[in-house]
């Protein structure tokens, strides 16, 4: 490692660089919902078919993220998160110009997430890099941007739309985007282990313990995302009005930064296994998005408010911890390779959980079913984690080079 085991002044560099990176992801990813309504009324087309727009950029971002860890391996990882910062600015730039929804899935879809793709593991990666006991911590400190960027962008980008119409929100979202690449030109080469022969087999097909915390991850990730697809088009259905919706999203986004940070903050201190830590904030991510639409029935903002502020908190807790779960899985020699593994195995779920929810709310004609499905894949992801070896043991079972559950 560059620095050593558990910092150094250019670690922090990097948190830094990914606290600016991947709010300008997923921040903007989770404000897509804005546009929600907007594209159904301009394209007058069903919410199954606009919801496939975020769920190919999901899925786009989680599949392209091997290939993205790939060229880290073989190229620069400045490079390849620069480039990723260049395409998600032109995606968003070229949708601008969109005359039908064909053109906004392969723009807003196919080559946002591309560019996504190519930014997020390759930073993740390089920050866990510089950390061992700390990681939890420094990706929540990292990750704590999404929330904040969540609480900004969507009441600007509401404010947006209706100056500029959506044309003119997404050009400027677009050069928001072109902010990730000076994130990236911060990277330092690391240090590769001599060791990871191994990698290149992709070995880790074949053994238990990975494959069942893809099962699971994938799960979490049908039923995730739902809620920044479709919370605002909730709200609005309810009777809301648009800036009571997008400020919904925006206090979400509030107490999204404060649940990564002290789910980080709880996981530096060992006091509980992280994958247990892992099965905690995600069942309570998952009863929150059932009660969503739930508490929306009494027609009372401040109940449903009050959900969607539990769930922003819970829903951030669980982010700090999948990744720091992947080298207990595997192995830290295996940690780049499998990371991106994760996320192409996962996209699966990225792709089908929002267009099934609204599936369903076109075939129901409100978003009760979406919402309960979509709580649901996250608890049945959480008894799918239940049966990994000695999942029931208080502490991690003594790390080997090569896995520290299987």
């Amino acid at each position: 490692m560059a620095e050593g085991p558990d910092g150094g002044v250019w670690a922090w560099v990097m948190v830094g660089a990914l606290f600016v990176s991947s709010g300008f992801v997923f921040g903007l990813m989770r404000s897509l919902g804005v546009f929600f309504v907007e594209f159904v009324q301009y394209f007058e087309e069903s919410a199954q078919a606009i919801s496939w727009i975020t769920s190919i950029a999901v899925a786009a971002q989680q599949f392209f993220s091997p290939m993205g860890a790939a060229l880290c391996n073989a190229y620069d990882a400045r490079i390849v998160v620069m480039t990723g910062g260049c395409l998600a600015g032109l995606g968003f730039i070229l949708a601008s110009q969109a005359t039908c929804l064909a053109h906004l899935y392969l723009t807003m879809g196919v080559i946002t997430g591309l560019g996504w793709g190519l930014v997020f593991t390759p930073m993740v990666v390089s920050v866990m890099g510089y950390f061992t006991r700390r990681s939890a911590l420094a990706l929540g400190l990292g990750f704590s941007s999404i929330g904040l960027s969540s609480f900004i962008f969507n009441p600007l980008f509401q404010l947006l739309v209706e100056k500029y119409a959506w044309r003119g929100a997404l050009l400027i979202m677009g050069g928001l985007s072109l902010n990730i690449v000076p994130c990236g030109a911060l990277i330092r080469r690391q240090k590769q282990s001599k060791a990871p022969a191994k990698v290149g087999k992709l070995s880790v097909f074949v053994e238990r313990p990975f494959l069942t915390f893809c099962a699971a991850i994938t799960l979490f990730n049908a039923g995730y995302f739902v809620p920044y697809v479709h919370l605002v088009a909730l709200s609005r259905h309810v009777g809301f009005s648009e800036y009571q919706a997008a400020f919904i999203m925006s206090v979400t986004g509030a107490t999204d930064i404060l649940g990564r940070v002290v789910s980080g903050w709880s996981a530096a201190r060992g006091c509980m296994r992280m994958v247990h830590i892992l099965i905690l904030w995600t069942s309570l991510t998952g009863v929150f998005i059932i009660l969503l639409p739930l508490s929306s029935m009494s027609g009372s903002y401040p109940v449903l408010l009050t959900v969607s502020l539990l769930y922003g908190f819970c829903g951030g807790a669980l982010t700090s911890v999948v990744f720091p779960v992947v080298p207990q899985i595997v192995g830290v020699e295996r940690m780049m390779g499998a990371s991106g593994l994760v996320q192409l195995i996962e996209s699966i779920g990225g792709l089908l959980g929002a267009p099934l929810s609204g599936f369903l709310k076109d075939v129901t004609g409100n978003y009760l079913a979406s919402f309960v499905v979509a709580g649901s894949f996250l608890l049945l992801g959480c008894l799918i984690l239940t049966t990994l070896p000695r999942f029931f043991q208080c502490r991690d079972p003594p790390p080997s080079s090569e896995t520290f559950l299987g």
